[in-house]
């Protein structure tokens, strides 16, 4: 085996790498699940994209994946470790982002959208929807950061 694919398994089976990625398709799952017990979307194309592409909804998959490498990497290297401390605080930007930046833009876009609409239907003026990226509530980084952390401590510990 080349040292070049044997760099590659090694990444592959990096606990930090397996329990960010299982962290962050498990979570895109459960949005999957969720939105079919939800909503009369039943097809398999919808939720392929819900599963590989949607961002915003119960659980965030973003705070799943930061914190399942913040836990990882306090597991494996310490919480003196200088690798924690900047994924730590890393973390915590990314999950503030996705509450509150993102959450913002999303808002502003149905805003947005709403009024391209009004103006269309008023006036006669062609408007194009703008895409209107979801955010997430507290409770939803919450639980994915929740299903992050035990994941990472199912990699480390079982």
């Amino acid at each position: 085996m080349s040292i070049r694919s044997e760099s590659v398994k090694a990444f592959i089976e990096n606990p930090i790498v397996l329990s960010a990625v299982t962290s962050w398709f498990l979570a895109q799952v459960v949005k999957a699940m969720i939105m079919l017990l939800k909503t009369n979307r039943k097809n398999g194309r919808e939720v392929l994209m819900t599963i590989v592409w949607r961002t915003g909804g119960m659980p965030s998959s973003h705070a799943a994946l930061v914190s399942a490498m913040t836990a990882s990497v306090a597991i494996r290297e310490g919480l003196q470790s200088n690798l924690f401390a900047v994924i730590f605080f890393t973390s915590l930007i990314i999950m503030r982002d996705a509450m509150g930046v993102r959450r913002s833009s999303g808002i502003q876009g149905k805003s947005l959208n709403s009024l391209g609409r009004n103006l269309e239907e008023r006036f006669g003026l062609e408007y194009h929807p703008i895409k209107e990226v979801q955010g997430h509530t507290p409770l939803e980084v919450v639980i994915g950061a929740l299903l992050g952390i035990f994941i990472a401590a199912a990699y480390a510990y079982l």
